[in-house]
């Protein structure tokens, strides 16, 4: 074995063990909150939670993903790098999130079972499995993308590449949020979008709201066009490797 790549080895595993960690951490916040909130167990509709709350839950969340990102960019040589470190600290982070809640609480039953995802800056829900098949995605992408790096080979992501995967992770993260975005536009909330966490009216629809339709159409098109793009850079790689 190359001594680069028993370098990217090690750092792949301990980023691994800090990311499972955090997941397991997370999972454990998180069996706290349901117990104070859904002691018969997490459904739809969702508890209502005071303004004071929400706020807390927000910088909850931005911490997570600026531990995530700084983990990233501790282990990363260059931007490139860093950006492949996080995605793959997240994607790690985030399944075994899931697998510490199976292992605490027996949940999720299944994986087309709804779950709230983020609450930045409108609650995130969706099928456990799409998250998922995010964070396998995410691997993928991390994980060819460091060991080309670690092959001495510059990858040069065109703007166009980066315009195509900024839309199809829209789509996707536009999948998730959906259902809350349209009860915001259709119950005339767009003007207060930014006063959101503090108002009562939004958060009691939101408490009455029971998610039934997952778009999996959008949310399968933003995965195209990401493996899109994955194909057409290796393509790219193996061309100019032959040459």
């Amino acid at each position: 074995m190359k001594k680069p790549f028993a370098k990217i080895y090690r750092i792949f595993f301990f980023l691994a063990m800090f990311s499972i960690a955090m997941g397991f951490l997370e999972a454990i916040v998180v069996v706290y909150m349901r117990q104070l909130h859904y002691p018969l167990g997490f459904d739809f509709p969702l508890s209502l939670l005071s303004p004071q709350l929400i706020l807390i839950e927000w910088i909850r969340e931005l911490a997570t993903i600026i531990m995530l990102a700084v983990i990233g960019i501790i282990a990363g040589k260059n931007n490139l790098q860093r950006f492949f470190y996080f995605l793959y600290a997240f994607a790690i982070w985030d399944i075994f999130y899931y697998v510490a809640l199976k292992l605490f609480l027996n949940w999720p039953p299944s994986f087309l079972t709804w779950d709230i995802l983020f609450l930045i800056p409108v609650p995130w829900i969706g099928p456990v499995l799409a998250p998922l098949i995010c964070s396998l995605t995410m691997i993928f992408f991390a994980v060819w993308g460091i060991f080309i790096q670690g092959n001495g080979i510059t990858i040069k992501i065109k703007l166009y590449h980066w315009a195509l995967l900024f839309f199809g992770s829209f789509l996707i993260f536009y999948s998730f949020i959906e259902d809350y975005l349209n009860l915001i536009i259709k119950n005339d909330f767009l003007s207060n979008f930014w006063n959101l966490s503090s108002d009562e009216r939004f958060w009691q629809i939101i408490s009455q709201y029971v998610p039934t339709y997952y778009n999996w159409y959008l949310f399968s098109i933003g995965e195209i066009i990401l493996l899109a793009v994955f194909v057409q850079l290796f393509t790219k790689f193996r061309a100019s490797k032959l040459h």
